[in-house]
């Protein structure tokens, strides 16, 4: 599972639809509707908020927004309503090692999106998350 404290307009087509499923997961897991993933790592910022259902909720929307803007037909309905305004902060560390690894991942798999983006030196976050100085997160693996 990985659910990119990046903005998702870096993702390409394959990266994008896998990042709807895997937060679609990661949903379905706070809620208590699966027992896989439960101790998934990358699911700890959102426990750690006040209301981890409405943070995901608001990721979501994040990532359905960036599918309409492409044109592809996600299912609104399968995002939780967010019962207010949700922020998770984003280590500049984490970002920084996230689009490594994308970069990585989208040079093997989409070199036409790589190029796209490989000159991009300070990446935008999602929507969701507030940039503030720091290492890569706890929970990361490496």
């Amino acid at each position: 599972m990985r659910l990119w404290s990046l903005h998702p307009q870096y993702l390409d087509p394959q990266g994008l639809v896998a990042l709807w499923r895997e937060a679609l997961l990661a949903q379905a897991v706070l809620r208590g509707d699966t027992r896989g993933y439960r101790n998934h790592p990358q699911l700890e910022r959102f426990r750690n908020h006040a209301a981890p259902l409405a943070a995901i909720a608001a990721y979501l929307e994040a990532v359905y927004a960036e599918a309409g803007r492409r044109g592809y037909a996600f299912d609104k309905s399968k995002i939780g309503a967010p019962s207010e305004r949700s922020t998770l902060v984003v280590t500049a560390g984490q970002l920084d090692y996230e689009w490594a690894h994308l970069m990585k991942k989208l040079q093997a798999r989409n070199p036409t999106w790589f190029q796209r983006w490989h000159g991009t030196t300070t990446p935008a976050p999602h929507p969701l998350f507030e940039v503030c100085p720091g290492d890569v997160a706890s929970w990361e693996r490496r």
